[in-house]
């Protein structure tokens, strides 16, 4: 007969916790499945830990996002940010379904490309892009999002030695409100600086003016803000018509819409408190449409949501490695992933589900990563069945910017598996192994020989 575990017994206060609007806590229902398909099954054939993709999901997601903007505004655009999650089968996901590609570096630019991107459907931010780079997206007719005044100089410089006229836009900062402001990137609305860049850009013979960029922010909770950019983005594109008889084809309203994840420190969860995207697609839409521009004049709306079309699409599987209590009686319950691995547990404090009903009695406890630092924490405070070395979790809504900010410190990174419309299995991304990490290591010939007895 198997020993029964004993735990010194603890005085735990009792916590009933907040219940939901409908009154009873729901918390702690396991999740058995993911679409289809067993949890345990997809543990036992891929490993834990193991991040999986729901196609299903992901395809709702846009066709939804899409539904909401379109029957508002007749000339509407979606494209993928590849920095949210630039896994190439996500990537083409999107794509088949209309979305262009929003790219931030050379890197990503390629990625698209190699994904069956056309040239003139990617879009190039970031104030990091090479000589090369900025040559390249020109004769593939890309549309370049110019950052600083470097970056325009030098684009001038370039396309005058190449003779090449490229697609550009500005991006524009300003005040809308929101705190702290995002005036890092691009050019400032408010002191004349994307006017002036404007002006520049018109007077030379060398690029087309052809859009407005701006992002006024992550994980924006205020429509009212993407009002006031577009707005001041209306007041732009109007004042180029008006001073230079140019009529510029799109507004980019950049990303920033956020997810039903619950930021640390809310009061609320989430689900509770985001707006819906009917709400801002009203914002947005309305500020346009009602802004006085001739049928034929009205801008294209573009729009690179990431986080709200892909992080409730992913979840993260994980086993319970250990069980301890810390000095202060709390419980701790040791996970074989950590914030190398789910990155956004900095940012939020993720829903974290069991696999099976554990009986009713629950705890108050922290939930560590393996990594030997004390900052890895996965959940701060959570109220948990008491799982057992070997019992299995399920982390929800964590598709965007985990499988691109991930790090390979201390455990290597796990597979990725996409689980399609008819529920199949794909991996998407395999585990990494030793070999993969030593690939591009080289050591000196004198450190070859280690003489050690």
């Amino acid at each position: 007969m198997e020993k029964l575990r004993y735990e010194r017994p603890v005085i735990q206060k009792m916590s009933t916790g907040l219940m939901n609007k409908f009154g009873t806590r729901t918390e702690n229902v396991p999740v058995t499945h993911i679409e289809s398909v067993p949890v345990k099954k997809l543990i036992q054939e891929y490993g834990s830990p193991l991040f999986v993709i729901s196609e299903k999901q992901i395809r709702r997601n846009i066709q939804n996002a899409t539904r909401i903007f379109k029957t508002r505004y007749p000339k509407v655009q979606f494209a993928w940010s590849y920095k949210t999650n630039y896994m190439d089968a996500v990537c083409r996901i999107f794509h088949q379904e209309g979305s262009w590609a929003e790219v931030v570096s050379g890197f990503e630019y390629e990625k698209a490309l190699n994904n069956g991107v056309p040239g003139n459907k990617i879009i190039f931010n970031g104030p990091d892009k090479t000589d090369e780079q900025l040559v390249s997206a020109a004769r593939n007719n890309s549309l370049i999002h110019i950052d600083h005044f470097d970056e325009l100089y030098s684009l001038i410089r370039l396309s005058a030695e190449n003779n090449l006229k490229p697609r550009v836009a500005i991006r524009v900062n300003m005040d809308t409100g929101i705190y702290p402001k995002w005036d890092r990137f691009g050019f400032n609305f408010e002191n004349g600086q994307a006017w002036n860049a404007i002006t520049r850009i018109i007077n030379s013979d060398n690029l087309d003016l052809v859009g407005l960029h701006c992002h006024i922010g992550t994980f924006m909770l205020s429509p009212s803000a993407y009002a006031v950019a577009a707005t001041k983005l209306s007041e732009l594109t109007w004042n180029v018509k008006e001073k230079f008889n140019k009529v510029l084809q799109y507004i980019d309203l950049g990303g920033g819409f956020p997810s039903a994840n619950t930021l640390k420190g809310a009061y609320l969860p989430g689900s509770d408190t985001i707006p819906s995207i009917d709400q801002f697609a009203d914002a947005i839409t309305d500020v346009i449409l009602g802004y006085g521009f001739k049928q034929e004049d009205l801008p294209v709306l573009i729009l690179e949501s990431g986080r709200v079309l892909i992080d409730d699409a992913g979840f993260l599987l994980g086993t319970v490695l250990a069980n301890k209590r810390l000095s202060d009686g709390r419980r701790a319950t040791i996970l074989d992933f950590g914030v190398n691995t789910l990155f956004t547990a900095f940012w939020y404090d993720h829903q974290i589900s069991t696999t099976q009903s554990y009986g009713q009695h629950t705890e108050e406890m922290v939930l560590y990563g393996p990594l030997c630092m004390n900052i890895d924490v996965v959940r701060e405070s959570i109220t948990l069945p008491l799982l057992e070395k070997g019992n299995h979790v399920v982390v929800h809504k964590v598709g965007a910017y985990n499988m691109t900010q991930w790090m390979q410190f201390i455990t290597l990174r796990p597979n990725i598996v996409l689980i399609d419309n008819e529920n199949n299995t794909h991996v998407i991304r395999k585990a990494e192994t030793l070999e993969n990490m030593l690939s591009n290591e080289q050591v000196p010939e004198y450190l070859k020989n280690i003489p050690l007895k």
